[in-house]
């Protein structure tokens, strides 16, 4: 039901779905990018029930408060404390140790403001825990949401982040002047 509903949702606001979870990937990271509205988690959601992807989803703790708690528990909210010094990158690894499917969607921003280097957390969790990464991803401009390549983590961050930048380089955020991939940013960097 949830599915159909997600669909009628998009195909309403002229939204389209891409790619599905590739077959035999119980386990991975899914970074989502970019992220500059909260309207991103609302598109992210409803595409991942429309692709019946069971993702789980780090969100700030101070989100799980009356009247949203219930709801962001039973979408696969993880609560995660981002003020203090923590282990978060092994607690989320050993996740992976404890469940036979776990897919686990993360925003590398970090935030919806303008972040010229992405949080490597995603990064970090998926080599502790030997998973893959896929690449997840909104663009307004073609109203069009989804899941793109996996990426094996290589061990070389620089590296591996270099070529995950590439793909989203055409992607097209809500407020492009908070996305740092964004023409508007790349040209000011360079």
């Amino acid at each position: 039901m949830l599915k159909l509903i997600s669909k009628l949702i998009l195909w309403i606001f002229g939204w389209k779905v891409k790619g599905q979870m590739p077959q035999g990937i119980n386990k991975c990271v899914i970074i989502v990018a970019p992220h500059t509205s909260n309207l991103d988690f609302i598109l992210g959601r409803l595409s991942f029930f429309t692709i019946e992807a069971k993702v789980k989803f780090l969100i700030k703790k101070e989100a799980f408060k009356f009247p949203f708690k219930r709801v962001l528990k039973l979408w696969g909210g993880i609560p995660v404390n981002r003020g203090s010094k923590n282990n978060l990158v092994s607690e989320i690894a050993e996740l992976f140790d404890k469940y036979d499917s776990l897919l686990v969607t993360i925003t590398p921003e970090g935030t919806r403001r303008l972040n010229h280097k992405w949080k490597k957390g995603f990064y970090h969790i998926a080599a502790k825990a030997n998973i893959p990464i896929i690449l997840g991803f909104l663009d307004y401009k073609n109203k069009c949401c989804g899941l793109g390549p996996i990426m094996d983590v290589s061990g070389d961050y620089d590296k591996d982040l270099r070529e995950i930048e590439k793909f989203y380089l055409d992607k097209t955020a809500r407020h492009p002047e908070n996305f740092n991939l964004s023409p508007l940013n790349l040209s000011v960097s360079e």
